[in-house]
């Protein structure tokens, strides 16, 4: 492992075009749940299984309830930047790193200091009106109790993607752009069984792509290198 380990990090300094692709995670080292695992959203218990919660249709038709589990489940305000998010920063900072594609809708990436963010799956950050389109900040979510509603009486919708929702298609194709001119793509966080987002790392057209897991994904064997362990103990450099 040691020695998979020091070979990312030799790939990692000589690559100019990095570009890192994540999902849920990256995020569980700041405690936040990840959505598939045996502990996972997806495996606990509510009144409404979260796939169903989390689809336009309950948004709109069982509002309250969406809030409900939303603001339960959802809030990453309370959390932290890990040392993953933080080391992607840093070499954004230092110009090698081009840009971070996340499935990941925590806002962490940028709370750790990433200018070019991808976010595929929108950000529990940002708020808008269904009826005039005003923008709100997370605490006119979070922080209200029941529906929230704008001062023009329109409901207030989270700028995420929900089951049956298009992705924003400006989002993807800048995601597909900086994934094809990567001279490095580092996978990590994700079992990359979410489709579409798992599709566009087939755009990638680099020299090395590095796969970090814990556990197996489908695209092991169409990786240069792969880790099958936490991404803090990869990114502790």
């Amino acid at each position: 492992m040691n020695e998979k380990i020091e070979e990312f990090r030799s790939l990692v300094e000589k690559s100019k075009r990095i570009v890192f692709f994540g999902g849920a995670g990256v995020s569980t080292e700041s405690g936040i749940p990840d959505f598939r695992s045996k502990d996972g959203l997806y495996n606990q218990k509510y009144d409404y299984p979260p796939e169903e919660i989390l689809s336009h249709g309950f948004f709109m038709h069982k509002t309250e309830e969406f809030y409900k589990f939303y603001r339960d489940k959802l809030n990453s305000l309370k959390y932290e930047p890990n040392i993953t998010h933080k080391k992607l920063a840093e070499l954004e900072n230092e110009g090698k790193l081009s840009a971070v594609v996340t499935q990941n809708i925590d806002g962490l990436h940028q709370k750790a200091g990433s200018k070019k963010v991808y976010e595929l799956h929108g950000s529990v950050l940002r708020n808008y009106c269904m009826k005039c389109g005003k923008f709100h900040g997370p605490e006119k979510v979070f922080e209200t109790v029941g529906v929230p509603f704008c001062e023009c009486g329109g409901l207030i919708k989270p700028d995420v993607v929900l089951y049956n929702e298009p992705l924003d298609e400006k989002v993807v194709r800048g995601a597909i752009k900086a994934i094809s001119s990567a001279d490095l793509l580092i996978i990590g966080g994700t079992s990359l069984t979410v489709y579409p987002a798992s599709s566009y790392i087939s755009y990638f057209g680099g020299n090395k792509m590095v796969l970090i897991n814990k556990t197996s994904t489908p695209y092991d064997n169409t990786a240069d290198l792969v880790i099958n362990c936490g991404l803090g103990e990869v990114f502790s450099f």
